[in-house]
């Protein structure tokens, strides 16, 4: 495919995808009031722990409904996630085989359960990370926290969590597209460790190294995962291309035809 027919279809892509976003923050509009609270919970329960003042401060005249507009959003990110992600998956793979192309229900069913499962860690750290970084308030002070500022730290965590538990998804996407084989994705299995942990303990801001790991092994596992389907993935296509007398994407040439007998 030329560059400019991939450009067209990720613009068309895009298109659907954003589409979709809308149509899921309309429904998020209508549940604001429920996750706001929740979203709420976690300074509540600092605030009742210390026997202090710590909540959500509106600043401006028109803050509540750009926050009201701003979670609308954020839910329609994971209401809408089955239909954006498939959009990725379109994208990336669109070079597959009718056959290859059954493997989206797979994907999805895979990949959105795994991008909602990483948002749900990262708001399990939440409450964790509110309690540290508002431990620092002087004793008889009020900490009144931006509404602004407080919600896009959630998004930003969230969001993080739930991207990072979606990669090993990509993965696999890219191998079935035959971008990445699983011996690239297993020489780097040491960064991705290292990367795992890296931003377990950035994005998971607590002074103990329990919630650090906690985080980071799911994100180590699901690695490992997924460079066993791209193994398996590959040796298949590989026993394929040689069936077809061509040589394997790893090199091996196909065994040679049997040798005929000549008449007498």
């Amino acid at each position: 495919m030329p560059l400019r027919a991939h450009l067209l279809e990720l613009r068309r892509r895009l298109f659907f995808a954003a589409l979709g976003l809308v149509v899921g923050a309309v429904a998020g509009w209508f549940l604001y009031v429920p996750v706001f609270d929740l979203l709420q919970q976690p300074l509540r329960d600092v605030a009742e722990d210390r026997d202090t003042i710590v909540a959500l401060n509106f600043a401006g005249v028109a803050t509540s409904f750009d926050m009201k507009i701003k979670v609308s959003l954020f839910l329609g990110v994971f209401v809408s996630s089955p239909w954006w992600i498939y959009q990725l998956w379109a994208f990336v793979t669109p070079g597959l085989t009718k056959k290859e192309r059954h493997y989206a229900v797979g994907f999805l069913a895979a990949a959105v359960p795994l991008f909602l499962a990483g948002a749900a860690l990262a708001f399990w750290a939440l409450p964790n990370a509110v309690r540290l970084l508002t431990e620092f308030t002087p004793e008889d002070a009020t900490n009144l926290i931006d509404a602004q500022t407080y919600l896009s730290f959630v998004m930003r965590l969230l969001l993080a969590f739930g991207l990072a538990f979606l990669l090993p998804v990509l993965m696999v996407a890219l191998n079935f597209a035959g971008i990445g084989r699983a011996e690239t994705w297993r020489r780097a299995w040491r960064w991705a460790v290292l990367v795992a942990f890296t931003f377990s303990a950035i994005m998971t801001p607590t002074p103990d190294a329990l919630t650090m790991i906690a985080v980071a092994l799911p994100i180590c596992g699901l690695y490992f995962v997924a460079l066993g389907v791209c193994a398996l993935h590959d040796r298949r296509v590989d026993r394929r291309r040689r069936a077809e007398g061509l040589p394997g994407l790893d090199g091996t040439m196909p065994p040679p035809p049997p040798e005929q007998e000549q008449p007498a």
